[in-house]
């Protein structure tokens, strides 16, 4: 019989998850739980989306009212699975200005574990909806990466955060950044405020069919110091830890240090 401590995940966690709370993922967090069990990883961080202005995304994320039926379900699998999984309460949280105060009203409300800081829109235009991916054709990309960058380097100024949420994003239907030296820009600034980065696998599962961030930037950001954080950005149970032994090996490749959170800590 196979030791947990001998298969290919164990000691690694999976930290960036969601749930059907944001209307976009399906299975309950148990359900969750026990793919990461039997994938053999030592834990997992639920990061669903947070609740925003009435305005924002409404389709995409659970309500305000919703906030305590997520942490109930998360606490839930925490006493299921407990001594068997270590599982975190996070969030995965937008930067969009104007809206800091109802995302800090929101990690005041409960001991979050770990809290990802994301772009997702561009002024009013979701970049990464596939709804809207034939807006890309009508922008200059090399305009459109430095406004994004920017948008990221005020999420990682903002204080708001622990890790930057999938760096390169807006390459995910294949537009990828003609420069790179506004990605640049912002790893100096996220090594420089001791922030982490998420590695994100969920870009294997996307039409450029690369993690987030790139080799390149992987490179870049081990290089200045920058943790690395694994998540599978899984919104069902099948997709959790999803290629993680070759996203560890391509992390150590690089010279990166994985870790994870608790109690808004890092820890490895």
């Amino acid at each position: 019989m196979t030791s947990p401590a001998s298969l290919p995940l164990a000691g690694l966690y999976d930290s960036h998850m969601h749930t059907p709370l944001c209307q976009h993922a399906v299975g309950h967090p148990r359900e969750y739980a026990q793919a990461a069990l039997d994938a053999g990883l030592s834990g997992i961080t639920f990061t669903d989306h947070i609740p925003m202005p009435a305005w924002y995304d409404a389709p995409w994320r659970m309500r305000r009212d919703q906030l305590a039926e997520y942490v109930d379900m998360v606490q839930e699998a925490q006493a299921e699975f407990a001594g068997r999984l270590h599982i975190g309460l996070g969030l995965e949280a937008d930067f969009h200005p104007g809206t800091e105060r109802s995302v800090e009203e929101v990690l005041a409300a409960h001991p979050w574990d770990y809290v990802i800081g994301s772009v997702h829109y561009l002024g009013a235009w979701g970049f990464d909806n596939p709804e809207f991916a034939d807006e890309y054709g009508r922008r200059d990309l090399g305009s459109l990466y430095r406004h994004y960058y920017a948008l990221v380097e005020g999420a990682a100024r903002s204080g708001l955060f622990d890790a930057v949420g999938h760096l390169d994003l807006p390459k995910k239907f294949g537009h990828r950044d003609p420069d790179g030296a506004a990605a640049l820009k912002v790893l100096d600034t996220v090594a420089a405020l001791g922030l982490s980065l998420d590695y994100n696998t969920a870009g294997e599962r996307k039409p450029v069919a690369e993690a987030y961030p790139s080799p390149t930037l992987l490179t870049a950001a081990a290089e200045r110091g920058i943790p690395l954080v694994l998540g599978s950005d899984a919104h069902q149970p099948a997709e959790v830890g999803y290629a993680f032994e070759a996203a560890a090996e391509r992390v150590r490749a690089a010279g990166g240090q994985l870790v994870n959170y608790a109690g808004r800590v890092r820890r490895g």
